[in-house]
């Protein structure tokens, strides 16, 4: 017996050691990285719900909608870093009939849709639509929590007349009163 049949063999061939290294460094530095940052909402009710987001990017004012999302389930709506502080948010009720809404209007529409710009809705054919905000404090991620605390009864709408019809015949005003301080009923989304 020659002193090198002695010694223990390697578990691994050299070859697969040194092509398996460079792998699971590469996997390391994969799994290290940060989690992805998106733009994702929550549907934390009991009923399916259809989203319909705003927001603002270098091109200007975009309103996109529908995404369906089931009852307790998350869905992303925009892939990537946010690019600006504020979104817009309008959801609707597919079970109960209620909806989330707020001041900020912006074009919308029944059918799927992708709108640029916030002007002159209804005289470009698309509903005007009170939509909440999300200030997302420049964060790189944020996450939206739809949850039937913060849901609203669904609005008396006329036909013809942008916005909710409130108390008193008033539109834009919700029936729990005016809107919060510093609020007018109808809003433009910040620049």
């Amino acid at each position: 017996m020659t002193g090198t049949d002695s010694l223990p063999s390697p578990r691994f061939p050299a070859r697969l050691t040194a092509g398996l290294l460079p792998a699971l460094a590469f996997a390391a530095i994969l799994w290290s990285s940060p989690a992805a940052a998106d733009f994702r909402l929550c549907n934390n009710t009991s009923s399916r719900v259809g989203i319909a987001l705003g927001y603002k990017d270098a091109e200007g004012w975009t309103t996109e909608g529908w995404w369906n999302v089931s009852s307790r389930s998350c869905e992303t709506l925009l892939r990537g870093t946010l690019v600006a502080r504020f979104y817009y948010i309008y959801a609707l009720d597919y079970d109960r009939g209620g909806e989330w809404s707020g001041q900020a209007f912006m074009c919308s529409r029944d059918k799927e849709f992708t709108i640029k710009g916030t002007e002159n809705c209804l005289a470009r054919g698309f509903d005007r639509t009170g939509f909440f905000e999300v200030d997302t404090g420049e964060q790189r991620a944020w996450t939206v929590q739809l949850t039937e605390a913060n849901e609203q009864p669904a609005q008396q709408r006329v036909p013809g007349i942008p916005g909710t019809v409130g108390p008193g015949g008033v539109p834009g005003l919700s029936p729990g009163g005016p809107p919060p301080a510093g609020q007018p009923p109808a809003a433009a989304p910040k620049q």
